[in-house]
């Protein structure tokens, strides 16, 4: 039961990195990830299915979730139309997309094939299935979480990390902010394709709505992780946007258990998800805002004492 919570959350976890990366680091309102993880689980299904591997099928899933954010991309660069509204545009049409990866059906069973979570049992064989499920998805977290972070220490990476914060500086330095958000929006996809790649073989199937929802879940992971403590490390933002995603999922699974006590029920939980995100984005405004109220005063206690000392002196 716990190591099925602390899976889901490190796959979920994969996801909330991808949106970090567009809400977060970009500054970017992508609603594409509502199409690009359904597009995810439905090529990496597909390749299983027909018999290309694993390997192949993950990898392709990032591919097409990278190629899903370069279309995000290109509508909101080239036709100047805003980032929300060409996700929006681009989720709308991957579903039609996908049901075309899926053969026209609206989901596709993996119980025939062998997927990841049939061959941890069997590489972890010292351990019992469930925790061999879990220690697969961690290491197969980590690997994605060094490969992020070591991204954004390099030179492209950092320079991402400036767009959202400021596009003037990227211009000044003679960059082109529109490619950089095309390589943002394109890692941010990718990961979260590769999260429904991963998420469709751990639940045995892939169906054409899994992506319903899941811009909210993951900001209320990214929110949840926020919490947790402060840091403009990259390794240490990545590390509490993950324990976000297995708080998050925590939370659902007391929900579903003992939400009844209080007269919850699972047709509840996007309603509470949504409240939760509200709760988290005002009360990380109020903090920032107390922060600044906070640095200006000790800025004009500082400037009064050096006034203070010249007087004297």
């Amino acid at each position: 039961m716990i190591e099925g919570i602390f899976v889901e959350g490190l796959i979920f976890a994969i996801m909330a990195l991808g949106i970090l990366i567009s809400y977060r680091i970009l500054d970017l309102a992508d609603l594409t990830c509502d199409g690009s993880v359904a597009t995810g689980a439905a090529v990496a299904t597909m390749c299983i299915v027909n018999g290309l591997g694993i390997t192949v099928g993950l990898i392709m899933a990032f591919l097409v979730g990278v190629l899903t954010g370069l279309v995000t991309a290109t509508i909101h660069n080239k036709l100047k139309i805003p980032a929300l509204l060409a996700g929006i545009l681009t989720m709308t049409m991957l579903y039609s997309v996908n049901l075309r990866i899926l053969g026209n059906k609206a989901n596709v069973s993996l119980v025939r094939v062998d997927t990841l979570y049939r061959l941890f049992p069997k590489w972890f064989s010292f351990i019992p299935s469930d925790w061999a499920a879990l220690l697969g998805t961690l290491i197969f977290v980590v690997v994605v979480t060094v490969l992020m972070d070591l991204f954004f220490r390099s030179d492209i990476g950092m320079a991402i990390g400036a767009l959202g914060g400021n596009e003037q500086v990227i211009i000044s330095q003679g960059m082109n902010p529109s490619v950089l958000k095309m390589i943002g929006l394109g890692l941010s996809n990718g990961l979260i394709a590769l999260s429904g790649g991963l998420l469709a073989q751990y639940q045995g199937f892939a169906d054409a709505n899994l992506g319903q929802g899941m811009v909210v879940q993951g900001l209320a992971a990214v929110m949840i992780g926020e919490f947790l403590f402060s840091s403009n490390k990259i390794s240490l933002i990545t590390l509490r946007c993950i324990l976000g995603g297995i708080i998050y999922k925590g939370l659902m699974f007391l929900g579903r258990k003992y939400g009844y006590l209080v007269g919850i029920t699972p047709n509840d939980f996007k309603l509470l998800t949504g409240i939760l995100v509200i709760i988290s984005l005002t009360v990380a405004k109020t903090r920032a805002l107390a922060s600044d109220k906070g640095a200006r005063k000790k800025a004009i206690e500082r400037t009064m004492a050096h006034m203070k000392e010249e007087g004297n002196a």
